[in-house]
C-alpha cells in the first residue's frame, strides 16, 4: 500500500483550501450574503425587547461578528494572495515574452523595499525625460 508523501498531502489541503475560499469569497461577497447578514442583524435587534436587551443578547452579537469577521478576514487575505500571484505570473509571462522587455523585472516582487525604491527612482526618471521632451515638441512651432 503506498502512502501519499506529505508533499502531495500539502498540495491536497492547499488545493481544497484554494478552493474552498474562492467559493466562499464568492458567495460571501453576493447581494444574497448581505442580505442574509442583514436578516441576522434584523432577528437579533427584533429579539432585544424579548430578552430585555440583556447584555447576553448583546454579547451574542458581538462574539457572532468577530468570529465572523476574522474568518473573512482570512478568506479575504487567502483570495487576494492566489490573485495577486496570479497577476505576477500573468504580468512575468508578458515580459518574458516581449523581446525588447527586460527580463529583470521578472519577480520584482520580491525585491527588498530599498531595491524597488530604487527602480521607482530609474522610472520616475524616465517619465520626467519623457514629459520634458513632450512638453519641448508641444513648443515647436509647425512648419508650413
Amino acid at each position: 500500500m503506498n502512502k501519499p508523501t506529505i508533499e502531495a498531502q500539502d498540495r491536497t489541503v492547499h488545493g481544497h483550501f484554494g478552493r474552498f475560499a474562492a467559493r466562499a469569497s464568492g458567495w460571501l461577497g453576493s447581494t444574497w450574503a448581505f442580505v442574509a447578514a442583514g436578516l441576522v442583524v434584523a432577528v437579533w435587534a427584533a429579539t432585544g425587547p424579548m430578552f430585555h436587551f440583556s447584555s447576553k443578547w448583546a454579547e451574542m452579537i458581538g462574539t457572532g461578528t468577530a468570529v465572523a469577521t476574522f474568518l473573512m478576514v482570512l478568506l479575504i487575505q487567502n483570495t487576494q494572495n492566489r490573485d495577486s500571484r496570479a497577476i505576477n505570473l500573468k504580468l512575468n509571462e508578458l515580459i518574458r515574452a516581449m523581446g525588447t522587455a527586460r527580463n529583470q523585472l521578472i519577480d520584482i516582487e520580491r525585491l527588498s523595499d530599498l531595491e524597488l525604491d530604487e527602480m521607482q527612482a530609474t522610472y520616475e526618471k524616465i517619465k520626467t525625460n519623457w514629459t520634458a521632451r513632450q512638453a519641448r515638441s508641444a513648443r515647436v512651432p509647425e512648419e508650413k
